[in-house]
């Protein structure tokens, strides 16, 4: 009895061994793909879905890329060059486009791409390195995009949805999409001033995209993307850009003149950090500009050596300054040639004292601040 239990086991064993072995030869025989399969419905596009894709084909037929042609002589040494490139996007319906300054900071001539793959030479027509805008003008006019809409940048709020359109790494039309992470940041340009309200964003923005516009839902410009902050150089989630009510005011200056006038008084603002560290409320001045209206009129920055804090602005105008806005906002209200009255707090003692503004792109070193 047991020994034929033990030969139907042993039966049993080798059939269920056998299956294994061609099972897979079954399963392709009977069960493999061999045409191509049926598409499965999948319905109606989410509204967020179909919202990003309205400001996308909406928008991104205005937004171009710029790249730098390398100065040289003949086809061959331009064609071997390799140019900086960025994002820029249509102002108006005469060909100016809106960039960044540190996009055409080191060239001349740039071509221009637009969505539709032609190629157009563009002149600068204007620089503000102080904001970190430009103004190219394409030598065609007819058949252009229509310019991006424009919104503002005053009543933005934090957890809103933005997306950033542009070039990154010379990849074109690229879609990014992500809110507004924070208002009112302060972000340093290469001429040496520190733009007020910036936008920081988490829209993925990489090398390229400088230029690009950054849009609210309803697919209108609410800045230009600018920089990023990122130790490996590519996007970690916090992007800058230039306050459209910012570039509404400037652009329109550089296409009558070609440069922006900027009221200062020659101050550099220490970093909000330390300021918070040492309690100090207010915008700490860190050092005057020599020859600059903020030194005739015996402002004092920090004194590192003697460990001893100089002025500290609290109030502009009457106005209360907690923010370098606070004080940017009056100086562009009192315009050059005005005075501006601050009220500055040193060794616990508070004073006010009246400053001449003056255009500190013109007639001071690009150090100065704001």
């Amino acid at each position: 009895m047991y020994d034929r239990f033990a030969r139907v086991a042993m039966v049993a064993v080798a059939l269920l061994l056998a299956f294994l072995a061609i099972q897979p030869y079954v399963d392709r025989y009977f069960f493999a793909a061999q045409e191509p399969r049926p598409v499965a419905s999948r319905g109606d596009l989410a509204e967020f879905e179909l919202s990003t894709i309205r400001v996308f084909e909406a928008i991104a037929p205005s937004v171009v890329q710029v790249v730098s042609i390398p100065s040289g002589r003949g086809r061959m040494s331009r064609a071997r060059g390799v140019g900086s490139s960025g994002t820029g996007f249509l102002w108006d319906t005469a060909g100016h486009i809106v960039t960044n300054e540190h996009v055409v900071a080191n060239a001349n001539t740039f071509a221009v791409r637009l969505a539709s793959g032609d190629v157009v030479r563009a002149e600068v027509v204007g620089r503000a390195p102080n904001y970190d805008l430009a103004v190219l003008r394409v030598s065609r006019r007819g058949q252009l995009p229509p310019p991006v809409p424009v919104g503002t940048s005053a009543d933005l709020r934090v957890g809103q949805a933005a997306y950033a359109i542009g070039n990154p790494f010379g990849l074109d039309q690229s879609l990014t999409t992500g809110i507004v992470s924070a208002v009112k940041r302060r972000l340093p340009t290469s001429g040496g001033r520190e733009i007020a309200d910036v936008i920081q964003t988490d829209a993925a923005i990489n090398p390229g995209n400088s230029g690009g516009p950054l849009l609210d839902s309803a697919g209108r410009l609410i800045g230009v993307n600018t920089a990023i902050f990122s130790p490996s150089g590519a996007n970690a989630g916090i992007g800058f850009a230039i306050p459209v009510d910012v570039v509404n005011r400037v652009v329109p200056e550089l296409i009558r003149q070609g440069r922006v006038p900027t009221p200062g008084i020659g101050i550099l603002i220490a970093d909000e950090a330390l300021t918070a560290q040492m309690g100090v409320t207010g915008l700490m001045i860190a050092a005057t500009v020599p020859g600059s209206p903020a030194e005739t009129a015996g402002l004092q920055g920090i004194e590192p050596e003697a460990g001893q804090v100089g002025d500290v602005i609290v109030a502009a105008n009457g106005a209360p300054v907690r923010h370098l806005s606070d004080l940017t906002n009056q100086l562009e209200k009192v315009g050059i040639g005005g005075t501006i009255a601050l009220t500055v707090v040193r060794d616990g003692r508070s004073r006010t004292v009246d400053v001449a503004v003056e255009d500190m792109e013109r007639r001071l070193p690009p150090i100065a601040r704001p």
